[in-house]
């Protein structure tokens, strides 16, 4: 099966250019997605822009952007004047400065997209600069205009092809101090090697299955079981006590110990 870019343009490294496309790394097609509905009839409802003066509807080719000027006040900008301020990096990537791939906190990253060459003839380009990045250890930064918005970005050499990752602007991460200045600066020396033994037992290799959605899952049964039937069926209670609610007060201590023991009780019983 073909697939579909989402972005087409050029990689270009000083006098290096090469074809390439761009299509996101990750995916929410195969989410549960809802319909509005109207409950009493069961048709779904729709939504449209209404002048809020007039409360009549807008028809799509009436509808501009506009920039508040004051209450009431606005500068309308339509397509074409958006159009007329495109940057070159509307359809060119092209790579400023590297710097070393573990230097960029991923608090900054935010969204992930493949990179790969967009004809033949261009392969050849396109895997130097993969391949130099990689032997580097370095990373491509650059910019990219999406949504209308000139975005920083980063290449991160992956396997074959290359990984674009979408770079929060620095005014959108806040200060990790705000938040962590009244923390403890070092825990009880004691605590740590037990905490390092639970780790040890509780490491394993990475996998997708460890980032499963649940509630997904739960919504995917309900939504079968409602196709068999109308009302599912209620679950019974009876004979059911009420347990009551454990103490929140633990010695951290004792707790590590008894995770630490449960962890090889489970190893041994495996």
């Amino acid at each position: 099966m073909a697939l579909r870019s989402y972005w087409k343009g050029y990689l270009k490294l000083s006098l290096v250019t090469c074809p390439v496309a761009m299509t996101p790394a990750t995916s929410e097609s195969e989410k549960v997605r809802f319909h509005t509905l109207n409950k009493a009839t069961g048709n779904r409802v729709v939504s449209q822009y209404l002048d809020s003066v007039t409360g009549k509807p807008v028809r799509d080719e009436n509808e501009a952007k506009g920039y508040a000027r004051g209450e009431n006040d606005y500068v309308i900008l339509t397509e074409d004047d958006l159009d007329a301020v495109a940057l070159d990096t509307v359809k060119t990537i092209d790579i400023e400065k590297f710097v070393p791939a573990d230097s960029i906190e991923w608090v900054y990253l935010e969204k992930p997209h493949y990179l790969m060459p967009d004809d033949a003839v261009g392969n050849e380009a396109f895997a130097v600069i993969r391949d130099a990045m990689k032997a580097d250890k370095v990373v491509g930064v650059s910019k990219l205009v999406i949504g209308r918005r000139e975005r920083a970005v980063v290449l991160e050499p992956r396997g074959e092809g290359i990984v674009l990752w979408s770079l929060r602007f620095g005014d959108e991460v806040r200060p990790e101090e705000n938040y962590f200045e009244d923390i403890e600066d070092e825990a009880d020396p004691d605590l740590v090697p037990l905490v390092q033994k639970l780790i040890k037992q509780k490491t394993a290799r990475w996998s997708p299955d460890m980032v499963s959605d649940p509630i997904q899952e739960s919504l995917l049964k309900l939504i079968a079981e409602k196709k068999k039937a109308l009302k599912p069926a209620k679950k019974s209670t009876k004979g059911k006590g009420t347990a009551a609610p454990a103490s929140n007060v633990i010695n951290i201590m004792d707790a590590l110990k008894k995770s630490l023991a449960d962890e090889l009780k489970s190893k041994k019983a495996g």
